[in-house]
């Protein structure tokens, strides 16, 4: 089986390729605006024809030992690490993200990812047995939930199918993904990958397909028992909403606008280096990536200087040149939508540096045909204002001063936001209060994005909950079973005189 081959359709259900029923869609290379593929979309009834498939694998699936699973997933590690060179590739044509991003951090994190969870899957773990009331032997047993319906985003295709699936299926459920239908390709590959190591047809199955159209039905599906969601918080709600109608269990890890909050011990060449890189990954696009800089006012000057100057020096251009440090946006819309944030915020802000679409790369190529856009540094806006309060989800970073630590922290808390932060300061007792007191499901210090598989990522507030990676997220995808015996063999129990008879 070809991995890269999209001849036979955008749906894979049941272990098969085949195309969808609904309107042609083109996935575009958001560098230079050339079709990378054409598929067609899926129906509502090829969403019911996958969860049909994955509801018919579930009961060998789930009923698998834990160790079947495991070797399952360790083979699957093996081919996406054969495969490594064309998944980067196909993930920097569908999205523009740099390919030494795609070479160096999401695909060896999937792959890494994938071995994680090869050996969770052997730790579904309960509390232990025990005589807990005297008279009954009480254990936990974790159980798979059902059909997972998982809706991933496109700023990470691949990374974001393998946090939505892997946890599930290790867990024994089987899942029908989502993709958006912006960026599939990566995620029919991992699918593809799935059969290719031997687990189950129908395990794994994947539908692209619209939102409105493919999305909504699949979370609102009867027979589908979880919904796990990456995305907007605006679009969360609406997945919440649907969810609720037939009792699902949610897992919702949504927007954020993550707070860099630098202290006036800081390393001062630590927290520029960290705030660029944090702000830029992924173009921006990276729901934890620093967007707003609280520097405490003796070191704010020299912050927004040495940010800018680092930001001058970035080299935008061709994704594929591995010295290309920032490619285009995912489409041109969302350039659009970024740039439309910072054209108003020029009537209440400064633009520092960027705030443009380029003309030329680094090498003189023309990016004009490209969804490119300038790092952009923004100073003098208000706390309240959009550009400090929306997620821009760009290469935009907003820095504002702040005089004591009160203040520092109550900034940093103040949005609706509590996916990611970062404290940088050389005091333990700083640190150590920073990271008690901001309201997010991460917080780094003195650093800001590195990810490991080990550790959970996840929510607070309108950040969504639940979350990925780590044994925890294995826990999300199992429910919890009490399982009691009595061992007295006592046929006339003392209790049951509270509901009938005399003691």
């Amino acid at each position: 089986m070809d991995l890269t081959d999209f001849g036979a359709g955008a749906q894979y259900i049941a272990g098969r390729c085949s195309r969808g029923d609904g309107d042609p869609f083109q996935v575009v290379n958001p560098a230079d605006g050339s079709v990378v593929e054409e598929v067609a979309l899926a129906s509502t009834g090829q969403v019911d024809e996958a969860v049909a498939a994955a509801r018919a694998a579930l009961p060998q699936w789930s009923g698998a030992t834990p160790g079947a699973r495991s070797e399952a997933l360790t083979r699957l590690a093996a081919v996406l690490t054969d495969a490594a060179a064309d998944l980067a590739r196909v993930e920097t044509a569908q999205t523009g993200k740099p390919i030494k991003l795609s070479t160096e951090f999401d695909v060896p994190g999937t792959i890494d990812n994938t071995a994680f969870f090869a050996g969770a899957a052997r730790h579904l773990e309960g509390k232990a047995a025990g005589e807990y009331s005297g008279d009954h032997t009480s254990y936990v047993r974790r159980e798979a939930i059902g059909v997972v319906g998982s809706v991933s985003p496109w700023n990470y295709p691949l990374q974001m199918a393998a946090w939505k699936v892997l946890p599930a299926i290790a867990a024994g459920n089987t899942v029908v993904l989502k993709p958006a239908e912006l960026t599939p390709l990566t995620s029919l590959m991992f699918a593809r990958a799935c059969t290719l190591a031997g687990i189950p047809d129908g395990v794994v199955n994947v539908v692209t397909g619209a939102g409105r159209v493919a999305g909504e039905h699949l979370v609102a599906h009867p027979d589908v028992a979880m919904v796990s969601f990456t995305g907007s918080t605006a679009v969360g709600r609406r997945v919440a909403e649907l969810a609720t109608s037939t009792v699902k269990r949610t897992h919702l890890e949504l927007g954020g606008k993550a707070p860099f909050v630098v202290f006036d011990d800081a390393d001062l060449d630590a927290a520029v280096h960290g705030a660029v890189a944090a702000s830029l990954i992924n173009g921006g696009q990276d729901c934890t990536a620093a967007t707003r800089a609280y520097v405490q006012r003796p070191l704010y000057d020299a912050f927004v200087a040495g940010v800018a100057e680092l930001y001058g020096a970035i080299r935008l251009g061709d994704p594929l040149d591995p010295r290309t440090d920032l490619g285009p946006l995912v489409s041109f819309t969302h350039r659009d939508r970024v740039a439309g944030f910072v054209e108003r915020a020029r009537g209440y802000a400064t633009v520092v540096t960027g705030g443009a679409a380029p003309d030329r790369g680094h090498d003189g190529s023309d990016l004009t045909r490209g969804a490119y856009y300038r790092p952009t540094l923004i100073t003098g806006a208000a706390q309240d204002s959009e550009v400090v309060q929306g997620e821009i989800f760009g290469p935009v970073l907003v820095v504002l001063p702040f005089d004591s630590d009160d203040e520092g922290l109550r900034l940093a808390n103040d949005t609706p936001y509590g996916l990611a932060a970062s404290a940088w300061t050389g005091n333990v007792h700083r640190s150590l209060r920073a990271t008690r007191e901001i309201a997010a499901g991460c917080v780094w210090v003195n650093d800001h994005i590195p990810i490991i598989s080990e550790m959970p990522h996840g929510g607070y507030k309108s950040s969504g909950y639940g979350k990925d990676m780590s044994q925890y997220s294995l826990d999300e995808y199992t429910q919890v079973k009490h399982v009691m015996f009595d061992t007295t063999a006592v046929a006339r129990k003392d209790w049951h005189r509270t509901v009938f008879g005399d003691r």
